[in-house]
């Protein structure tokens, strides 16, 4: 049996006509993913720059801090879903397919949030370079990830 494709509630209309905080209210009525178990929400989405924020609480690691894989999956999550806003809706999608990740200080308690910027847009590729940063700006981490454009 073949499962549907994952989409977007978004529509190319509404990459046209809303602006990014109207976009990111959107991307909050996703179906039940990954981003809804770790707590994402999207605040701002465009073509080019992505803003989630997500708890540190319930995404802890045994020692009491911020789970480096919820990290990770934070900057996947929020690259992925920038990379969609990217293509052409119902033929195509984006996977990721290269994912660094690198800590520079722990985080335990409140919210982190992932700024992704688009570095490279191509035809078959895109690259994100995101950092996520505790509630008093600092930042917890950084990373790329790499999104192939699959056409079907």
């Amino acid at each position: 049996m073949t499962q549907p494709l994952p989409s977007l509630p978004i529509t190319p209309e509404d990459l046209a006509t809303l602006s990014p905080a109207e976009l990111a209210a959107k991307l909050r009525q996703a179906p039940s993913t990954l981003s809804s178990r770790l707590g994402i929400v999207f605040t701002e989405a465009s073509r080019d720059r992505m803003v989630a924020t997500m708890p540190v609480e319930g995404n802890l690691q045994p020692a009491g801090r911020l789970h480096g894989g919820a990290s990770a999956a934070l900057v996947e999550d929020v690259a992925s879903v920038g990379s969609w806003l990217n293509l052409e809706a119902g033929k195509e999608i984006a996977v990721g397919v290269d994912l660094n990740i690198t800590h520079v200080r722990g985080a335990t308690g409140g919210l982190v949030t992932a700024v992704a910027d688009l570095v490279y847009r191509g035809r078959t590729v895109l690259v994100w370079n995101v950092t996520i940063t505790n509630e008093h700006g600092k930042v917890t981490s950084t990373g790329r990830c790499t999104c192939n454009v699959v056409r079907f």
